[in-house]
């Protein structure tokens, strides 16, 4: 609320439309805060636990597999940084990259990678 000393009819009308401006504002922002409370709380109620249980394994594959390394050390870096600010960009991003690593391992040698890890991770993902 903006507080000004008055001295004419317009001065006040001019507070009225910024006060109103204000009040217009601080509402947008809150629902967009609360749409995007709901769209992390959403993910992590679902997937956090999903994650939580085939992102190690899926780290392991990856170091094994051949190019794998680098993508390995950057997706446990975004777990970690998806645990410290719950923005979970990084995680699908370069959970997406690594399954489609997987599965260009596994034409090349289905024994390289399963089925099921590359089943299971990209259900937790999405």
């Amino acid at each position: 609320m903006l507080v000004f000393l008055f001295r004419n009819r317009l001065n006040i009308v001019i507070v009225l439309i910024l006060n109103t401006l204000d009040c217009i504002i601080k509402n947008n922002l809150s629902v967009l805060l609360r749409n995007c409370n709901k769209n992390h709380l959403s993910f992590e109620i679902m997937q956090v636990e999903k994650l939580e249980k085939t992102l190690p394994e899926a780290i392991q594959k990856l170091e094994k597999v051949k190019g794998g390394e680098t993508l390995a050390a950057e997706l446990s870096w975004c777990w970690v940084s998806f645990q410290n600010d719950q923005n979970p960009a990084g995680v699908i991003q370069k959970g997406l990259e690594a399954v489609e690593l997987f599965k260009e391992a596994r034409e090349k040698n289905s024994k390289a990678v399963s089925k099921k890890l590359i089943e299971s991770f990209e259900k937790a993902l999405n």
